[in-house]
């Protein structure tokens, strides 16, 4: 049976995850009250991180300031590889060993506006992450917050701590909504060059044409189309 000093890589804060900063401790000291085991933690953070900051696909920026976990906490915005960081970062905050997971996935429900400016409804490096609870890897995916999902007819992803919360395979109509294309693995902090080197490549609008600074653009672009 591993204990977490196996896991420390997994604990330890980072650049990016700064599970040490006084931001980050808050957060997840306010969201973890009255918690008591790792699986009730987690729940309540992954609950948190998913419907408090509000998933944005306009805010990808070249900055790696603005992919430190209490930049995206600020922000109360970021898309899934922001959020996935901010996760990591409160889940590591209360002793629970975490870590990112990384996958290409083709997405069919996309926004005319986004995929304009993507070219393509794969979505390189979509950001989750994986939580150590009970002796065994959980993925937990905190990407789309609530009432997102309610504008897009898509159902929320849920986390019990047991199972896998990977991705949305279908929205409420019960047609494709998500589909898994290739796994690039697990890291205890953020490769980021390697995302944005693949951003570069296949979305190279993304960066000129992406930011408008209004987080609340791309809820009501799915509002209005669905």
């Amino acid at each position: 049976m591993k204990d977490k000093r196996d896991l420390s890589i997994y604990l330890n804060p980072t650049y990016f995850i700064d599970s040490d900063s006084s931001e980050i401790i808050d957060y997840a000291s306010k969201n973890c009250y009255g918690k008591v085991t790792d699986i009730e933690r987690s729940i309540a953070l992954y609950y948190s991180v998913r419907d408090d900051i509000r998933y944005d696909p306009y805010s990808v920026e070249d900055n790696i300031e603005a992919l430190r976990s209490s930049s995206v906490l600020k922000r109360k915005a970021g898309f899934c590889v922001a959020k996935a960081v901010l996760l990591t970062a409160v889940l590591r905050s209360q002793r629970i060993p975490a870590r990112l997971g990384f996958a290409d996935v083709r997405n069919h429900l996309v926004t005319k506006r986004l995929k304009a400016i993507m070219e393509t409804d794969l979505f390189v490096f979509h950001g989750y992450v994986e939580v150590f609870l009970n002796d065994k890897w959980v993925k937990a995916t905190p990407a789309f917050n609530l009432s997102l999902c309610r504008n897009f007819n898509v159902k929320p992803l849920e986390f019990d701590g047991v199972h896998d919360s990977l991705f949305h395979e279908f929205d409420t109509h019960g047609n494709h909504h998500m589909e898994y294309v290739n796994d690039h693995g697990t890291f205890a902090d953020l490769p980021y060059d390697t995302i944005y080197e693949a951003f570069r490549r296949h979305y190279p609008k993304i960066f000129a044409l992406n930011i408008d600074g209004n987080a609340e653009a791309f809820g009501r672009e799915a509002l209005d189309e669905n």
